[in-house]
C-alpha cells in the first residue's frame, strides 16, 4: 500500500504543472507632473504591473494615490532612503520611523537608498540592520540600492559589505557603477558574482563610462551598453528563477532632465524618458521570452 502511495505521488507531481516563471515590471514616477489617476492609468496602458515611488507627504495625495492604485489595478513599490543632511544618531532614528510607516502600505517591497558614503561600515550598517529587522518581521522585502553617494557606490566596497552581512540583499542599479569606474566592468564578471548573488530587485536605466544615463537606450551608438546591462540583468534573473523564486522585480528607471541630457538654455529633453522606460521593459520581455 505504501509503495502505491508513492507512485501516486510521484505521478500527480510529474503532471503538476511547474509555476510559471514571470517578471513584474514597475514604472517609476520620478519627473512625474501627471496627476495619480493620469499617471497610473499611462502606466497600465504602457504595459506595466506596477509604479515605482517615493511616497507623498501630504495626505490628500495619499488619498488619491490609493484610489488610482486600485481603479487601475496597479501593484507598488515603495522608496525609502537615509537623510545624509542631519547628524548620524537622529538620521537613524528617522530611518526607522519612516520605514515602519511605509511598511503599513503593504508594498510588493521597499527599496533604500541606504547610508552615506562618509558614513563609516558601522555606521551604515545600522541603517542596513533595521532595515533587515523590519524586513523579518514585517515579511515586506527591504531592498538595499547600489547607488552612488551611499554605502554601495561601488563594487569593491559593496563586495566588503555582502562578505559581512549575509542577510543583506540588494537591488542592484548597475548604471551607477558603470560611471563609478569609468568602464562597462568587462573584466570584472569573477566580483561581480557576489554581487549578483545577492542582488533581489532591478533598476533597469543604462550607464556607460561618463555618466549614469545613455540619452536614447533605442540609439545605436548606446548598443555596446545595452547589451551589457541586459547581459547582467538576465544573469540576476536566471538566478533568482534557478532558487525558486518565480517572481523577479525589475523597475524601469530612465530619469527625466537633466539627469536626461537636455539642450543647452532651453533644457528640451535630447529623447523622450517615458518612451526610454518602455523600450527597456519590451526589450527586457523579448529577451526573456515574456509574454
Amino acid at each position: 500500500m505504501k509503495k502505491v502511495l508513492i507512485v501516486l505521488f510521484m505521478l500527480l507531481w510529474v503532471q503538476s504543472p511547474a509555476q510559471e516563471q514571470k517578471i513584474l515590471f514597475f514604472q517609476t514616477n520620478w519627473g512625474n507632473t501627471l496627476s495619480w489617476d493620469a499617471f497610473c492609468e499611462r502606466a497600465k496602458t504602457s504595459g506595466f504591473d506596477g509604479i515605482d515611488i517615493w511616497l507623498p507627504s501630504k495626505s490628500e495625495s495619499q488619498d488619491a494615490l490609493k484610489i488610482a492604485l486600485k481603479k487601475h489595478g496597479l501593484l507598488l513599490n515603495l522608496m525609502h532612503g537615509t537623510n545624509k543632511s542631519i547628524p548620524f544618531k537622529q538620521s537613524l532614528v528617522q530611518f526607522e520611523e519612516k520605514l515602519k510607516a511605509l511598511i503599513q502600505w503593504n508594498p510588493v517591497l521597499i527599496n533604500c537608498h541606504t547610508g552615506s558614503d562618509f558614513f563609516t561600515q558601522e555606521q551604515n550598517q545600522a541603517f542596513i540592520d533595521i532595515g533587515n529587522k523590519i524586513s523579518s518581521e514585517s515579511g515586506i522585502p527591504v531592498y538595499h540600492e547600489t547607488h552612488r553617494g551611499r554605502f554601495s557606490y561601488n563594487l569593491p566596497d559593496t563586495k566588503k559589505y555582502v562578505s559581512d552581512i549575509p542577510n543583506l540583499k540588494l537591488t542592484l542599479d548597475i548604471s551607477h557603477w558603470m560611471v563609478v569606474h569609468e568602464s562597462l566592468l568587462e573584466g570584472q564578471n569573477k566580483d561581480l558574482e557576489a554581487i549578483i548573488d545577492r542582488s533581489y530587485h532591478i533598476h533597469a536605466r543604462v550607464g556607460h563610462a561618463e555618466g549614469p544615463q545613455v540619452n536614447n537606450p533605442e540609439a545605436p551608438e548606446w548598443k555596446k551598453a545595452l547589451d551589457r546591462h541586459m547581459e547582467i540583468w538576465e544573469q540576476i534573473i536566471r538566478k533568482r528563477w534557478a532558487e525558486g523564486q518565480h517572481t523577479v522585480t525589475i523597475t524601469s528607471e530612465f530619469g527625466p532632465p537633466t539627469y536626461l541630457p537636455a539642450l543647452p538654455y532651453t533644457q528640451i529633453p535630447v529623447a523622450d524618458q517615458w518612451k526610454a522606460n518602455v523600450f527597456i521593459m519590451n526589450a527586457l520581455k523579448k529577451r526573456m521570452k515574456i509574454e
